[in-house]
């Protein structure tokens, strides 16, 4: 009976000891009070007001006044385009935004700022400041605020180059108009290319971010800011788990531009290019699929003058190295203009460097550098398209090439061709044939064998682009 106490009496002492032992796992999760208690006293919410705004009642034709969710739609939701719900202009919280310097310079996103009248900075010791607008980039979504204080906690910085897939990271600002709400997640890639956004190499998490959030800080765990909170993937508006930030040195090299000149500036060396897939890779005897495949060339364009070429694969642009073709706008448009640079092309299986001298990429709003994509059809050859001369009038468009009249396989209805678009060469195994005749086509792919990768280079309105092909098995 005494040993049967006994062992009791251990096992209770054991547990006891277990219970005040911080498990493993509960010892891997990050400690965010901290860094909230820390930080949060840098971030900011922002509101806007715009002239001539009516308030809720036209956000909202649905919704009555006696409606329950009427007051919380007018406090807190912001505002959008065309249909997304708009508060109440004198009650309108539209964003976050964080303190970079102790005199009152504030960061946030360019579009939480865009055609306000007047933009408000609220502090978390419930200080409003009239803030000045100093610049705005819409390229990179960034906008630089000055408030007239000083002795204003500000934020440290770290480097988003050391951050890690599946690093922690926290995000601290005022989804709808919640302030100094607190969420945290990982890591979930970097670099990430958008659509339309050629110039930023987005850090992509799962930190819930949600309307509101737009233009706080995301900080790693050591309480530096690595991005600013930018764009949210979502089918509804809300939190799907995709969030987007601006790597913060990206930030910081446009808000020293606008600080400095109002405006950032951005290079341009006039080239379209597209994607290197493997299929197009193979057809230009790439050892593996990488860089930009340049599409065309701008006639003038510093790349002309440099002696670019269409059918060139830029590898290697001021020394850096172009994996994916998005890559290259980003280091283009960050090379000053009058900047005198070497490119590494690939040309017909040979590596090239060419200096091209860097012009400025214009104010307007920029287009996509990645090829418009195209769709085929096909005839009876190896690649499946049945190719025709062009009548005087679509030779008049296009000068050399042939005419797609129908695709007659599978793979060549799969492809990027359409019927009515122009073939203008072919390429495959690093040798491009300029393509003159429907005849000379069907000669050059009858000589192809079975299961080769060959490019084509088509061309539909005024837009040229490579589409990777391959001949069938016979």
């Amino acid at each position: 009976m005494q040993r049967t106490l006994g062992r009791f009496i251990w096992v209770m002492v054991l547990l006891g000891a277990l219970m005040l032992v911080r498990p493993a796992w509960a010892r891997d999760l990050p400690d965010v009070a901290e860094l909230a208690e820390r930080q949060g006293a840098a971030v900011v919410n922002i509101s806007t007001t715009q002239a001539g705004r009516s308030g809720v009642r036209g956000a909202h034709p649905n919704l009555d006044e006696d409606d329950p969710m009427f007051d919380f739609f007018r406090r807190f939701v912001p505002r959008g385009p065309g249909g997304v719900p708009r508060m109440d202009p004198d009650d309108r919280s539209l964003g976050s935004g964080f303190i970079v310097s102790s005199d009152g310079y504030v960061l946030t996103n360019a579009h939480v700022v865009d055609s306000a009248d007047e933009i408000v900075v609220k502090l978390t010791d419930k200080r409003e400041f009239r803030a000045r607008l100093i610049g705005a980039d819409a390229r990179s979504d960034i906008a630089l605020l000055k408030i007239e204080a000083s002795g204003l906690p500000r934020v440290a910085f770290g480097d988003p180059a050391r951050l890690r897939v599946g690093d922690w990271v926290v995000a601290i600002g005022a989804p709808f108009g919640f302030e100094n709400s607190v969420t945290a997640g990982i890591v979930s890639a970097k670099g990430r290319a958008l659509p339309q956004e050629n110039f930023v190499p987005f850090i992509q998490t799962d930190v819930a971010i949600n309307p509101g959030n737009s233009g706080g800080p995301l900080f790693n765990m050591k309480g530096e800011v690595v991005g600013i909170n930018s764009q949210i993937y979502s089918r509804t508006g809300g939190f799907m788990g995709l969030s987007f930030a601006i790597p913060i040195d990206v930030a910081m090299d446009v808000q020293a531009q606008l600080r400095q000149n109002g405006r950032v500036q951005r290079g341009r060396i006039g080239v379209v290019i597209q994607e290197v897939s493997r299929d197009l890779g193979e057809s230009f005897n790439l050892a593996r699929p990488a860089g930009a495949l340049v599409s065309s060339v701008e006639k003038g364009s510093p790349a002309d003058k440099a002696g670019f070429e269409q059918g060139d694969i830029v590898l290697r642009f001021d020394g850096r190295s172009v994996g994916l073709s998005s890559e290259l706008p980003r280091l283009v448009g960050g090379t000053r203009p009058g900047s005198r640079v070497v490119a590494q092309v690939w040309r017909r299986g040979v590596q090239k460097d060419l200096t091209v001298t860097v012009a400025e990429l214009p104010d307007e709003k920029p287009q996509k550098v990645i090829a418009k994509v195209m769709r085929p059809e096909a005839p009876p050859n190896k690649l499946g398209i049945l190719v025709v001369d062009p009548n005087a009038e679509q030779r008049r468009k296009i000068g050399a090439g042939v005419v797609v009249d129908a695709l007659r396989s599978p793979s060549a209805r799969a492809s990027e061709i359409q019927a009515g678009d122009a073939i203008l060469a072919l390429v495959s195994r690093g040798t491009r044939v300029d393509i003159r005749s429907a005849d000379q086509f069907n000669r050059v792919v009858a000589a192809f064998e079975g299961g080769q990768a060959v490019s084509a280079l088509v061309q539909r309105g005024d837009v040229q682009t490579f589409v990777p092909l391959r001949t069938l098995e016979r």
